[in-house]
């Protein structure tokens, strides 16, 4: 079973931006390659429950489970040592990303307080989309009562687009609710 957003991309938004860019061949049209999403762990590094905590908060949103992310080199000012687990990372591709996309943009970003659009100046340049959010509440999957701390996490979505305004124009079309300016 083929997710609604893949169906959307393939049967209307193929053609809308095909006829929008003036592309000569159908292999330039932009597509999502990943969506990757990351939290920094600071408190890790003194309590692993939080390291356990938010594997299982990232396992429940993404029906993935996250890999550990360690620190590189020593730095002694922020009490870290060599292979300490500081952060963790999830990317999803294909059916999940599709599933997780429709679920930020439906879902999630909805229940944001006071939300009126997330901005268009978080793309890189390369046609990339990075949105940070401030806390984990907003899926539905997370339970208020079983947090302990509110964290929050950094979605970055990869395109093939070749610019920013590819990538937007992409975006717009799968329904991402961007601010009116």
């Amino acid at each position: 079973m083929k997710n609604s957003l893949y169906k959307l991309y393939k049967q209307q938004i193929c053609q809308e931006l095909f006829k929008e860019f003036n592309y000569k061949n159908i292999h330039e049209i932009p597509k999502l390659l990943k969506i990757t999403l990351n939290r920094g762990l600071k408190e890790a590094v003194q309590n692993t429950k939080t390291l356990e905590k938010s594997m299982e908060e990232f396992a429940s949103i993404t029906g993935q489970k996250p890999i550990i992310t360690k620190s590189k080199k020593s730095i002694a000012g922020f009490k870290i040592r060599d292979n300490m687990p500081i952060g963790l990372s999830v990317t999803l591709r294909r059916e999940k990303m599709y599933n997780f996309l429709n679920k930020l943009i439906h879902l999630s970003l909805p229940r944001i307080r006071d939300f009126r659009g997330i901005s268009t100046k978080q793309f890189d340049g390369r046609g990339n989309y990075n949105l940070g959010l401030k806390e984990q509440l907003i899926f539905p999957e997370i339970e208020y009562d079983n947090i302990d701390k509110i964290r929050g996490l950094d979605i970055a979505i990869v395109t093939t687009a070749k610019s920013d305004r590819e990538s937007l124009s992409l975006l717009k079309k799968f329904g991402m609710p961007f601010q009116i300016q």
